[in-house]
């Protein structure tokens, strides 16, 4: 099999491509595997890591003001769409498989457009803009929640097969995971983090955390920034002299790169409800603070926060009511009830799909097999 995954931007984007990329290996470890992502994304970083052939073509998003550099990402979105045709045509894949973000729109379209197979897949309740356009034109598209078929085009030939996780996330052990992080047994441990490129409330939340929590025993926290917020964080931080020292209880850092091992050692979770993480919190039946992003497109991370929260799997606390008073006092009174986080993982476990992947890969091999060749 040979196989093009795109998607980036985001981890939301990033994550579901290479479940998709590590499943096709694991099933077919001949297969040849290319992730295309754009010039200096995040994906570039992430898959380097992973193990799998990366090319880089140019590509923008647009901003949804008018503005000018709308005209210079025009023009990378076309230079992206030339570059694409130029791979595509090379690499002749069996299956192009799309999982979101600008750079999957030029590559999907090339491929579609000279006769090769093509998958898309929409992780939200509402899908976004690329994803609707390239069901017009993709083989199938596949979707995460039942109530995104009414906003495609009634052309798109639609399958439900759930959000796929990294197999490093279904893998990964708890006790284990603790070991090799060298956490003692009654360590209670909080993973926060507002997605690849940070959330800005939540760091400002954070900080009160962070400095309520450092140098306490029983506790352990780690806190990924974002690429965008790292700075901003450290200089609020140090301004009230709360800078943790490395040998501290606290771990800051833009991005986790182990998160898979994070996860699986917490106790609790802070995040935002983008559908990737919420799928990863429902495999791993983890408790979680949910703070929903309140610009999404049709506020899905609110159905998604909603969804965990009506099933008793998380609280919610909405953007706008997110202080680090709040937050703190949330963390501490779920740390005081181990039988309600205890609850609220079981409930977070039954509404996991662990069989999403396997769906995808399914429909990815039938497209390959009805290739003509």
């Amino acid at each position: 099999m040979r196989i093009i995954v795109t998607g980036g931007g985001t981890g939301g984007h990033i994550y579901p491509a290479l479940a998709v990329a590590e499943g096709i290996r694991q099933r077919h470890p001949g297969a040849e595997v290319l992730y295309v992502g754009t010039e200096g994304g995040l994906e570039a970083g992430i898959v380097s890591r992973s193990g799998f052939a990366f090319r880089a073509i140019p590509g923008a998003g647009l901003k949804r003001s008018l503005t000018p550099r709308n005209l210079l990402s025009i023009l990378r979105a076309g230079q992206g769409f030339a570059a694409s045709r130029a791979l595509v045509r090379r690499f002749r894949p069996d299956v192009v498989v799309g999982t979101g973000g600008y750079v999957c729109g030029p590559v999907v379209l090339a491929a579609a457009l000279q006769g090769f197979r093509t998958l898309i897949h929409e992780q939200n309740a509402v899908p976004g803009l690329t994803n609707r356009v390239l069901s017009r034109y993709a083989d199938r598209t596949a979707i995460t929640f039942v109530e995104a078929v009414k906003h495609f085009p009634r052309r798109a030939r639609i399958i439900l097969t759930g959000l796929p996780v990294r197999p490093e996330i279904l893998a990964v052990n708890r006790e284990d995971s603790r070991r090799r992080l060298g956490l003692a047994a009654n360590e209670f441990v909080v993973v926060s983090f507002g997605g690849s490129r940070g959330a800005r409330s939540l760091n400002l939340a954070l900080v009160s955390v962070v400095q309520a929590l450092h140098g306490r025993g029983g506790w352990r926290l780690y806190h990924a920034t974002g690429t965008a917020g790292v700075e901003e964080f450290r200089q609020t931080l140090g301004a009230t002299g709360g800078v943790p020292r490395e040998e501290e209880n606290i771990v800051i850092a833009p991005y986790f790169y182990n998160i898979s091992t994070l996860l699986a050692a917490a106790d609790l979770v802070v995040c935002r409800a983008g559908a990737s993480t919420i799928a990863e919190l429902t495999v791993l039946g983890l408790p979680g603070i949910l703070v929903p992003y309140p610009y999404a497109t049709g506020k899905h991370q609110e159905h998604n926060a909603r969804a965990l929260a009506e099933r008793g799997a998380a609280v919610v606390i909405h953007d706008r009511d997110l202080t680090g008073v709040r937050l703190l006092a949330t963390i501490e009174q779920l740390r005081n009830e181990p039988a309600t986080l205890s609850a609220m993982g079981r409930a977070a476990k039954s509404l996991a799909k662990p069989r999403a992947l396997d769906n995808l890969l399914d429909s990815i091999e039938k497209l390959a097999g009805t290739r003509e060749k």
